[in-house]
């Protein structure tokens, strides 16, 4: 995984949880839930790159 990939995903888990905790402390549900799926988005995002990672590393071992 690239540093810009972790950094980009890691951004928008940040984002999410600012919108979240904004929601929270407003009584708005909205903001709230919006704050939750875009966290749920970027730790997808991060699982689908440690597996891409993996694949990569196992690869590269058996190239070995």
């Amino acid at each position: 995984m690239g540093f810009d990939d972790k950094a980009k995903n890691k951004a928008e888990e940040f984002k999410g949880n600012v919108k979240e905790k904004a929601g929270e402390m407003t009584d708005d549900e909205r903001l709230e839930a919006e704050g939750q799926v875009d966290q749920t988005k970027a730790k997808a995002k991060q699982a689908g790159e440690h597996v891409k990672d993996a694949v990569r590393d196992a690869r590269d071992t058996l190239r070995d």
